[in-house]
């Protein structure tokens, strides 16, 4: 039978890589720039509508878009009882890390949230070093870890204006706690033994009616909407949810937990610089020295590891 799923994956034929190769390092980069300029969607969608509110609503929206894409790829939309009972623990976790994360957005800038949210392969590396064998923190891995967050630091220094709010930040926190635990229920729960489509299938299936329910407390639903805040729906239904995370998912498939999340560093500076680019925020030297330092601590975080 011919493998019909939009990306080969590692129980499907493709092998699991010891380190981030040639295509897997290209691939992380582009994802890191799609999700810098979901951090800008967001912050921007959000003045139509209610953050969590609107979390719900991409879950949902993602559901359909997921579901119309296995009905015409011919993928069976089948669980085991396995998987069943982590599918439900992990829409709920991104129910919440997406919670926090839009709401993070609303309260305080996309500068300050980039640095905590994507601070999550700090988290991820952890506790992959205390649950996967083959994911051990080295002395150099660690390092590269530090480096990498002092360039997010140093580029986003001085962007803690008005807009910021402790309650912001510690929704931030939350999202990037959120996020490692997702990431690794998909790697070393029974889930991994499902095609990434239907990982995240449960991901917005449950999220999806957890986050409209909760939006009930956070306010009104609806904002002053306009065509630009319903393009921004529809961008993080097809485009981020539906496409992006299925990517994602199957990246992390077949790379190292710890050296797919190290490049998601990348997304805070070109954060930055799409900010400049389209909301026209400042930008100092502080972000080509970012950029040196975050390089530097990817190359050593994804360093093949001596026998």
């Amino acid at each position: 039978m011919v493998d019909t799923a939009p990306f080969p994956i590692a129980h499907a034929g493709m092998d699991k890589k010891s380190n981030i190769d040639l295509f897997g390092a290209a691939a992380l980069t582009g994802f890191a720039l799609l999700l810098a300029f979901n951090q800008v969607v967001i912050k921007v969608t959000n003045g139509g509508i209610q953050p969590v509110f609107f979390a719900g609503i991409r879950s949902v929206g993602a559901v359909f878009c997921l579901w119309l894409w296995l009905k015409w790829r011919g993928i069976p939309l089948q669980y085991s009882r396995e998987t069943a009972g982590w599918g439900v623990i992990t829409g709920v976790i991104f129910g919440f890390e997406f919670l926090c994360l839009f709401m993070a957005l609303d309260l305080t800038t996309v500068g300050r949230t980039g640095v905590i949210f994507y601070s999550m392969p700090v988290w991820l590396a952890l506790i992959a070093h205390f649950t996967l064998p083959d994911d051990r923190l080295t002395p150099i891995k660690s390092l590269g870890l530090v480096l990498a967050v002092a360039g997010v630091a140093w580029a986003l220094l001085d962007r803690d204006g008005g807009e910021a709010s402790v309650w912001g930040d510690l929704a931030a926190l939350g999202a990037a706690l959120g996020w490692a635990i997702t990431a690794m229920l998909a790697k070393a729960s029974p889930l991994r033994k499902e095609r990434p489509e239907m990982q995240l299938f449960w991901q917005v299936l449950i999220s999806g009616p957890v986050l409209i329910v909760a939006s009930l407390f956070f306010g009104d639903l609806i904002r002053d909407l306009q065509p630009i805040h319903i393009a921004g729906l529809i961008f993080q239904i097809v485009v981020v949810v539906t496409a992006g995370f299925v990517f994602w998912l199957w990246l992390l498939s077949i790379y190292p937990a710890s050296g797919v999340a190290s490049f998601s560093f990348l997304s805070p500076v070109l954060a930055v610089f799409l900010g400049w680019l389209m909301l026209g925020e400042e930008v100092g030297s502080s972000l080509i020295v970012a950029l040196v330092l975050v390089a530097i601590g990817i190359v050593l975080i994804n360093r093949p590891s001596k026998a």
